[in-house]
């Protein structure tokens, strides 16, 4: 049944291309930790009376994205896919290739293509399947009532970056602005139909592959060598090219973790660090599988996880639900988040 933009008025509480390698800077608490929003140092200070500058490109897409796709006469295939795409295909934003179309119910047209100028396909970036990939957000099995108030957020400027220069999210305030109220619907309707499975394979560790950073996403620069992964959370493909160039919606992703952070996560999610935060469970439920309109936490990714909650805490995500996570996450630094962040991406869905 369609939902009514109007009604969700319930209080229920929510939670630079680079070829080489790059040299991380950590982030003092009260700055965004770097690492979630895509970059490897923190974002400059805003300059007095002024506005913080906005980063480059976000995740691209084809027709409408900015600069036009190159000219592309070759047919990619994909393991498992009896279909063929060009590049342009695969990176058009009003509508994108979908490899595998048995393995969800048929896209209603705001998901397969968007609507030109500014409304683009939401297939591009959270994938038919709506799994998406950490620089922006997996969808699938939201509820339809938490999905459109995230929209309205968007709408209305209630849901922003911290970190100005991550530029996907204004491309999301931009649709979301242009979105009708049917369109919406019919998404959040969409994805929610979709259970949200495995896609996140967690593993502590003392040192990562090297990476290098594409659009505000992190990738192996496939060399063999490795570097301390510090008090950061690093997710990676499972296969480099499966998801850079030809957008599997089928090859998830890694998440390296330092060495006991989901124990300490644990800690501070199942009883609240003895007074620091509140229970998750409270709200999204025991298993961390959402409950009613209150999201699911358990095998999201964790940088969205961290980008979350540093953004509710800095005041950038507001809106009727964000707003109520605001003395959860009061009191939590970035370890802390990371470590929430590590423990929720560890759980099964």
């Amino acid at each position: 049944m369609k939902k009514s933009l109007g009604v969700l008025t319930a209080a229920l509480a929510a939670v630079v291309l680079m070829a080489t390698a790059v040299e991380f800077v950590r982030a003092a608490d009260g700055s965004p930790p770097p690492w979630a929003y895509g970059f490897t140092t923190p974002p400059p200070p805003t300059p007095p009376g002024g506005q913080p500058a906005a980063g480059g490109r976000g995740a691209g897409g084809g027709r409408g994205a900015g600069a036009a796709a190159p000219v592309d006469t070759t047919l990619h295939n994909l393991a498992g896919s009896d279909k063929q795409f060009t590049l342009t295909q695969i990176r058009d934003g009003f509508g994108p290739a979908d490899w595998f179309p048995g393995d969800h119910p048929v896209m209603p047209a705001v998901v397969s293509n968007g609507r030109m100028p500014d409304v683009r396909a939401c297939a591009l970036c959270h994938y038919p399947n709506g799994k998406g990939r950490p620089e922006n957000a997996g969808i699938a099995g939201l509820p339809d009532a938490y999905f459109i108030q995230q929209l309205v957020d968007f709408k209305n400027d209630n849901r922003k970056s911290a970190d100005p220069r991550k530029n996907n999210t204004n491309i999301m305030i931009t649709i979301a602005k242009a979105m009708t109220d049917e369109e919406i619907e019919a998404a959040a309707e969409y994805f929610g139909s979709m259970k949200w499975t495995p896609w996140i394979t967690v593993r502590e560790t003392a040192t990562v592959p090297t990476p290098r950073i594409a659009g505000g996403m992190f990738l192996s620069l496939g060399n063999g060598t490795t570097e301390p992964i510090d008090d950061r959370i690093i997710e990676m493909p499972e296969k480099t090219e499966n998801t850079e160039t030809l957008r599997d919606p089928r090859s998830g992703f890694i998440a390296y973790v330092p060495m006991g952070s989901i124990k300490k996560g644990e800690d501070l999610v199942t009883t609240g660090g003895n007074g620091k935060t509140t229970k998750c469970a409270v709200c999204h439920g025991a298993d961390l599988k959402g409950l009613g309109p209150v999201p699911g936490l358990a095998g999201r990714s964790p940088s969205y996880t961290v980008r979350q909650l540093y953004d509710m805490q800095s005041g950038s995500r507001k809106g009727l639900w964000a707003d109520l996570m605001k003395p959860v996450v009061a009191n939590l630094t970035n370890d802390d988040l990371l470590a929430i962040a590590a423990y929720t991406a560890s759980r099964t869905p």
